[in-house]
């Protein structure tokens, strides 16, 4: 398949260094590279990257706490 990319002239020059001395084609070469860095790289497990929830027994809000309101809230805190 056929597309256009865009890449630094840095890249492209170490990739076409690459493809004369492997003797391959341009294309190839950074086939190769998406290959390495995508199919064969290890993919993470679902759901690592959130952290755990620590939880602790009790019996749930404070009787008169209005999450909603921060007034009220302040107003229990502060009592």
């Amino acid at each position: 398949m056929r597309t256009t990319i865009s890449i630094s002239d840095s890249l492209l020059d170490l990739a076409k260094k690459a493809s004369l001395e492997r003797r391959i084609t341009l294309g190839q070469v950074i086939e190769e590279a998406l290959r390495s860095e995508l199919v064969t790289r290890p993919k993470a497990a679902k759901g690592s990257d959130k952290p755990k929830l620590v939880t602790y027994r009790g019996t749930g809000l404070r009787e008169g706490v209005d999450l909603d309101s921060s007034a009220s809230l302040l107003d229990v805190m502060e009592s």
